[in-house]
């Protein structure tokens, strides 16, 4: 059996012209290490914040590579050009808001500005896809917070059984013992 596919896609105008050295995508990568005992790989994009782009490889992660979670960072505040969750929205066939509202919950107890966050999530067919902020600190905060709920949320789409290091990350799914 070939490895689980997840997807992590940094949204950076600056970083993908090579200004600067994308920290948030490779973090990603480190904290789901952490939370999973199931065999996967990654599927690793650094792109430009442009939303034509962001909807193309969003699309590319979910329907020809299989990726059953897909992990974005950058582009989720207020600027002109932070677009990630109008892509999102364009390519799901659902949204997903709670993932959003608990993760603005979580930031407002470290950061004021974190009601500047746009961050959401959505279903994709078999794929969740899921915005957080571009600060490294940031995105272990969030992805703390909803994480619990990435694998039954998997589970319910028809994706692969994610199984969690539960001394790191305890997944919740109904009637399992707590």
């Amino acid at each position: 059996m070939s490895a689980t596919k997840i997807g992590v896609l940094t949204a950076s105008d600056r970083a993908s012209a090579g200004l600067y050295e994308d920290i948030s995508g490779p973090v990603i990568i480190e904290t789901l290490a952490e939370y999973l005992s199931s065999e996967w790989q990654p599927v690793y994009r650094l792109i430009s914040d442009d939303q034509s782009v962001v909807e193309e490889n969003l699309i590319e992660m979910a329907d020809e590579e299989g990726c059953c979670l897909i992990v974005t960072t950058g582009g989720t505040g207020p600027a002109p050009r932070d677009l990630v969750p109008e892509a999102t929205e364009n390519v799901c066939d659902k949204m997903m808001p709670g993932f959003g509202e608990l993760m603005r919950q979580v930031s407002l107890q470290y950061v004021a500005t974190a009601i500047l966050s746009r961050q959401t999530a959505g279903i994709r067919k078999q794929s969740l896809i899921i915005n957080l902020p571009g600060k490294p600190k940031s995105i272990r905060e969030c992805l703390d917070a909803v994480f619990p709920a990435v694998p039954y949320c998997i589970d319910l789409i028809g994706g692969p059984f994610l199984e969690t290091n539960e001394h790191v990350m305890k997944a919740f799914r109904p009637g399992q013992s707590t």
